[in-house]
């Protein structure tokens, strides 16, 4: 028998424990304030090995697929582009609407509200718990909003959200080997996203997880959009920061609730858990569900591609 949704999120279910956002242990030492930009870069098409090098049993077989060019934003979908769309249509997002009564459920659960990540403690193992009044403007839920965070990526968007900034936008979610090939960039995924002197290359967990986030990458939680460098197409932060839904179907079967795909890995991957900061790494998760690590970007396959 699968638990219930809200037995499954405060017992720290696999699908959620993979990363997530713990409070700072150190302050911010990056002072990067993101990228502004509604800019969206070119992926020229081409064939690939999917699911090359898998660090985890679902990621392969490696197969060669074929991908046609498209564009893509040049990264995630900021809290600024979500507001604008938000102000443009009114859309109320799932975690902003009163859920379902389930059986058995907390009090908590009976409110609008979202999952959020927690340090556990001796007393207290729960990696994930339900925090009422967690949305995408206050991500975790205790009141702290996100002024300043403008260029930070959203979260808290389920992928019911996210297909609606989509249509809106006139652009859609890519499929999990459009994303593959495009965080790909022509070239391998490094076993860790670190350059010759070991220095990170993007925003991920360094130290024991989830003990302590050492910050080695100037970031202790999601960073502005665009604070490392962009990979061989010009897209920032297909690795790292916040994981990114794809409109792949995703095939867990102990899900009672539709599943899609997300991939990237996010800012609380560390090497010692998760470790799914590859291109070739992919997550399931629930789609009525948006957490404090999940955002996206789009792609459009309509426009016309750049002339030589």
């Amino acid at each position: 028998m699968v638990a219930p949704r809200w037995l499954a999120l405060l017992l720290a279910s696999a699908v959620l424990a993979a990363c997530g956002e713990a409070p700072p242990t150190q302050p911010t030492a990056n002072s990067c304030k993101g990228l502004a930009s509604d800019a969206m870069v070119w992926v020229p098409g081409g064939t690939f090995i999917m699911g090359e090098d898998p660090g985890y049993p679902e990621e392969g077989p490696p197969r060669a697929v074929r991908v046609e060019g498209f564009w893509m934003d040049a990264h995630e979908v900021t809290n600024a582009q979500f507001a604008a769309f938000v102000a443009a249509t009114g859309y109320v997002t799932m975690a902003e609407r009163t859920p379902p009564a389930l059986p058995g459920a907390p009090p908590a659960m009976l409110q609008p509200g979202s999952a959020v990540f927690r340090v556990p403690t001796q007393d207290d193992p729960a990696w994930w718990r339900w925090a009422a009044g967690a949305q995408w403007r206050d991500p975790s839920g205790g009141k702290a909003g996100s002024a300043g965070q403008e260029r930070h990526p959203v979260v808290q968007v389920a992928y019911e959200d996210a297909l609606a900034y989509a249509a809106w936008a006139g652009k859609q979610l890519p499929d999990e080997a459009q994303w593959e090939y495009a965080a790909r960039a022509g070239s391998r995924g490094l076993p860790e996203p670190v350059d010759a002197a070991g220095k990170p290359q993007a925003n991920y967990y360094q130290g024991v997880f989830p003990e302590r986030d050492l910050g080695t990458d100037g970031f202790t939680g999601r960073a502005p959009v665009g604070c490392f460098a962009a990979n061989g197409y010009g897209l920032h932060d297909m690795i790292g920061n916040v994981w990114e839904w794809t409109r792949t179907p995703g095939e867990r079967a102990d899900a009672r609730e539709a599943v899609g795909v997300i991939k990237g890995g996010s800012f609380l991957c560390a090497a010692n858990y998760c470790a799914r900061y590859r291109p070739a790494a992919r997550q399931f998760q629930e789609r009525g569900l948006g957490t404090d690590h999940i955002g996206f970007r789009l792609i459009d396959t309509r426009r016309p591609p750049p002339q030589d």
